[in-house]
């Protein structure tokens, strides 16, 4: 899966709108393999980007769990720490 998309549900704020439409942008273009389309193709992937995020939205919207909610800072923070670890020179 594409690395770039990131866990939305559970999380203390919630995903924001616009984090949901870069999630479903970020899917279509790995599923098309167009980073950009061409203008044949500018409604069918704009439409698709829109579906997906709509789809996104619904699903979190539906999740439920007994968790707490994760603190984004945190977990950027904790990402951070294992990428500094990770690509250490």
């Amino acid at each position: 899966m594409c690395r770039n998309i990131h866990p939305l549900f559970n999380y203390e704020p919630p995903a924001t709108e616009h984090e949901v439409q870069d999630a479903a942008l970020q899917y279509i273009r790995k599923v098309s393999g167009f980073t950009k389309p061409s203008r044949a193709n500018e409604a069918a992937f704009a439409q698709a980007v829109d579906e997906i995020a709509a789809a996104t939205q619904r699903l979190i919207d539906g999740l439920v769990t007994s968790a707490p909610a994760r603190d984004r800072e945190v977990e950027a923070a904790r990402a951070r720490e294992r990428a500094a670890k990770r690509f250490a020179a």
